[in-house]
């Protein structure tokens, strides 16, 4: 999440990183890329029609970025697929992408890095509304540094603050189940009973990315 793995510095160690993600097929990767154009030449040898514990994303801040790498992204050869609008900078709408049922999940995040952007509550309602519509799960998670409402701007420049912000705008959705069917070493079905199970701590319960999060880490940080 802290960078992009199809960038051209990573050519020279993302093998290992594949095989690590062929050896832990119990395991679900979030992948995340602004740079859909090199993706093919990247994938594995085995790749075939892509493995079931990669979940493959697209960055789309606005909607010259949106229409350039959705296309890309839909003819790409991944079982699961979602859009990331963040940093949110302008309007994105991705109706026409949504009709045609590949997109599991789209997020969307105001800018929070130095000199950030606005991110307009009106385009978040619009982009959900148009996961609604389409039954697709939805996330807002932050709402950035500077995030407008009804006209008006507000400074918000802690990001736990900007979390709990979006949780309390109350736009998160859950459209269809996504279902990532992991198997064991031996390629072996996982049961459903014996699959993580996330756990979440009293501080997460208005983290606008709870819908998404994969849970408490007990890192120790909290109390």
């Amino acid at each position: 999440m802290s960078s992009d793995f199809f960038l051209e510095e990573a050519d020279e160690w993302r093998e290992e990183a594949w095989e690590i993600m062929r050896k832990r097929s119990d395991v679900k990767f979030f992948l995340l890329t602004k740079r859909p154009q090199r993706v093919k030449r990247c994938l594995p040898h085995d790749w075939g029609d892509g493995w079931e514990n990669i979940f493959f994303n697209v960055t789309c801040e606005n909607q010259k970025r949106a229409d350039e790498r959705i296309p890309i992204l839909l003819d790409l050869p991944f079982k699961h697929k979602g859009i990331m609008c963040a940093p949110y900078i302008g309007a994105v709408s991705i109706k026409q992408y949504l009709e045609y049922g590949q997109i599991e999940q789209v997020i969307c995040g105001g800018e929070n890095y130095d000199g950030a952007r606005s991110c307009n509550f009106d385009w978040v309602k619009s982009l959900q509304a148009e996961c609604v519509s389409s039954y697709v799960t939805f996330c807002f998670i932050e709402t950035g540094t500077r995030f407008i409402k009804d006209n008006k701007q507000y400074h918000i420049p802690k990001k736990m603050t900007q979390s709990e912000m979006a949780y309390k705008a109350s736009v998160n959705f859950v459209g269809k189940s996504i279902h990532f069917h992991l198997t064991d070493s031996w390629g072996i079905p996982i049961p459903q009973n014996e699959l993580y199970a996330p756990h979440y701590r009293s501080n997460c319960e208005k983290c606008g990315n709870k819908l998404i999060c994969n849970g408490c880490s007990d890192c120790g940080r909290c109390k």
